[in-house]
Formats: C-alpha cells, sequence, structure tokens
C-alpha cells in the first residue's frame, strides 16, 4: 500500500554527506546523522550474519553503542551499560516480542533506544511521544481531511502514524513514556504486537491490511517513578521483553561519561573551554553520593526525592561552564557548581534543599582539596 512518508521518517533520510545546511545548525542530531561515518563504515566491513530487515548485524550494532575496534577504525562508545543488557535487546528486536527499557528517570533509556533504531534500520524517528494526550491516531492512523473530502478513503488520503510506517518499511518504532498513555490507547498495540499486522476497514482490497515487513519492531520506554500512572494491562506485558535500565555502578566510567558529553555539548557551541576535572570531581561524587544515600567511604548519609541521574549532571556541568564563560570569562567555579545543583535538586520537595545544605556542611567539608573547600565556602549561595 502506497502511502506519504510521515514528516519524522523524511527529515530522518538524508545521511551526512547529503543533510541540508540546516542540520549543520540543529541544536541536536540524530543519532543516524550524528554518527553517520561510523554507521557506514561498519555496515562496509559488516561479514556477520544480520537478522532480515537489518542494516547491521548484532556484533556491529554492539560495536556501535559500546565502542571497540572495527576494520581498523577506533568505535567511539556512546553508552555505558552492561554488553549483556544491549545484546539481550538485540536478541528480542530480532524475535516477535517488543522491547521495553524501564528505569530510573535519566538512565539512558531514551538513548539506548535511539541507538538501536538508529544502528538497526538507519532511522530513530519514528517515535511516538506517550502524554496523557496521545491518541489511539497517534498509534494507528489518520487521515488527510482535505484529500478524504475530496476524494474518500485512499490509501492518498490516509496519514499512517510512525508505528505504521515502520511497519510498511521494516525499521523500528520508538514509543516514548508509554505509561503516561491512557490504557485504552496502550491497548491499540495488542494487535499488531501480536498479529504483526494492522486493518484499516476504511480502505477496500489489499490495502485495507497492513502487513509489518521484515526488520519492523517496537522499543517502548518506561520511568519506574511513572509506570503507575496508567498501569500496562496484563495482556500488553506479556508483548513485551522487560530489560531494566540501572544508573551507571563506576565512578570512574560515570566521571568520563560527564567529562566527555560535556566537551561534546560544549564543542557543538563553539565555546573554547571545557570544565576542570575536579570540578566535574565534585559534581559526580556529590550527584552519587546523594543519589544512593551512601557516600564513598560506605557511611549512610541523606538521600535527595529528586532523581539524580548521570544526564542531569551533565546539564549542570554544561550550565556551570556556559555561566563561568559567558559572564566572566573562564570554565566556571564551584560557586556556580552549588547554586546549579539548587535547581537540580530541590525541584518539588523543599525538604531535597535542606539535605543538600547538610550534605554539603557535614559530608563535603570533610573531604580534601581546594575545589571541595571552595565548593563548601559556596553554600551560602543555596536558596534559605
Amino acid at each position: 500500500m502506497a502511502t506519504r512518508k510521515p514528516a519524522a521518517a523524511q527529515a530522518a533520510e538524508p545521511s551526512a554527506a547529503t543533510a541540508p545546511a540546516s542540520f549543520t545548525r540543529a541544536q541536536r542530531l540524530p543519532a543516524e546523522l550524528l554518527y553517520a561515518e561510523e554507521l557506514a563504515h561498519l555496515a562496509a566491513h559488516d561479514s556477520a550474519p544480520r537478522p532480515p530487515g537489518w542494516r547491521l548485524s548484532m556484533p556491529a550494532v554492539r560495536t556501535f553503542i559500546l565502542g571497540g575496534d572495527a576494520a581498523g577504525r577506533r568505535i567511539a562508545p556512546k553508552l555505558v551499560c552492561a554488553p549483556s543488557l544491549v545484546e539481550r535487546a538485540l536478541v528480542t528486536l530480532a524475535s516477535s516480542r517488543a522491547l521495553l527499557l524501564v528505569g530510573e528517570p535519566g538512565t539512558a533509556k531514551s538513548l539506548l533506544s535511539e541507538l538501536l533504531a538508529a544502528a538497526v534500520c538507519g532511522t530513530s524517528a519514528l517515535t511516538v511521544q506517550g502524554s496523557a494526550a496521545t491518541t489511539e491516531d497517534q498509534i494507528r492512523y489518520g487521515w488527510n481531511y482535505a484529500l478524504l473530502l475530496n476524494d474518500g478513503p485512499s490509501p492518498r488520503a490516509l496519514a499512517p502514524s510512525p508505528i505504521l510506517w515502520a511497519m510498511q518499511t521494516g525499521c523500528i518504532a520508538r514509543f516514548e513514556e508509554i505509561t503516561r498513555c491512557p490504557p485504552e490507547v496502550q491497548d491499540a498495540l495488542l494487535s499488531l504486537l501480536s498479529e504483526r499486522l494492522m486493518s484499516i476497514p476504511e480502505l477496500a482490497g489489499d490495502a485495507s491490511v497492513v502487513y509489518a515487513q521484515s526488520g519492523f519492531n517496537l522499543i517502548a520506554t518506561a520511568n519506574t517513578r511513572d509506570r503507575g500512572v496508567s498501569e500496562m494491562s496484563a495482556a500488553l506485558k506479556r508483548r513485551f521483553a522487560f530489560e531494566t535500565v540501572l544508573p551507571i555502578a563506576d565512578y570512574d566510567s560515570e566521571l568520563a561519561l560527564v567529562q566527555r558529553e560535556v566537551a561534546r555539548l560544549l564543542a557543538q557551541d563553539s565555546i573554547p573551554v571545557v570544565p576542570s576535572e575536579p570540578l566535574l570531581q565534585v559534581l559526580v561524587t556529590t550527584f552519587r553520593d546523594l543519589r544512593s544515600g551512601v557516600d564513598a567511604e560506605g557511611s549512610a548519609s541523606e538521600r535527595l526525592s529528586s532523581v539524580l541521574s548521570t544526564a542531569e549532571a551533565v546539564s549542570v556541568a554544561h550550565a556551570v561552564t556556559l555561566r563561568g564563560y559567558y559572564l566572566r570569562g573562564d570554565s566556571g567555579q564551584p560557586a556556580d557548581l552549588v547554586e546549579a545543583l539548587a535547581g537540580a535538586a530541590a525541584k518539588d520537595n523543599a525538604d531535597d534543599l535542606k539535605k543538600l545544605r547538610r550534605y554539603i556542611e557535614h559530608r563535603a567539608a570533610r573531604r580534601k582539596g581546594e575545589h571541595w573547600a571552595a565548593f563548601v565556602a559556596a553554600r551560602h549561595a543555596l536558596p534559605q
């Protein structure tokens, strides 16, 4: 059945070499454009068997996400997680079950989903953003009402959802924050995930049924803090393989990731400075202590109700550097970090700000180094 491409699919098609000039000014490029050269290199040297409809083999996708050597080229890691998580996700996508990534906010579920889709099918843009306002049309299909009134129900008047387009083209569809959708909207996925087809009763003949092509599957994400907003039905859960994405366990890995991502964001904006490593050590250590409720020495500390994820740490480090560069011409100071932490920690619970203050006064004050001393000295910058 021929239908017009959704805007999301059209936007994802240009390669890095043929992308319009506006792509070079984009604040954030999709993974298939940002890493187009790496994906092309992997595809050109990929001799392992590929699941039907896939652009890369499973080992090549694993290398793309986790990094490694590929035919004389070093592929940079895009994500810090257990290799087994990526391998299980790939096996699920090659099977008849959909993949559901669950975890705390900020654990890179969406990034993993994007990287998997970009490597497997070449586009991560076939995405439904779940919310209370998501409708069944966004999962199934809608209509171009001007064409509908003029021609009646026809393939030309059909406006396919990203999921329907993924079925037609054998691509990976993504469903962000699935548990934020009403249950009746979620259940629109039941038949297409089990029968791998979508009926369009308004159309006649062969056009009334769309069969999923080789390579089609669905990756959904759900925050553990939001899973109770609109709990998935038991029937829908059976159609997914659940994989939990955990926070980064290793301190050095998290610090390296924050350094790498902040440097990338700053280079993207042509900012010629990067935050100092001691400042990032203060930031990452503070986040880890307040996130887990246990400091590096194993002593118990107060845990915040706010989610202090690695993604949030990257945002704070970025903001601190921007403040230093644009306001003073430096790369950020510990006092900037205190003020940025206040906004990250005290989102919806006033007690979190008190816990942050106590952490700085009692835990951070025990640590050695001039950056820690400056961090403690700047605690007056916290809102009262």
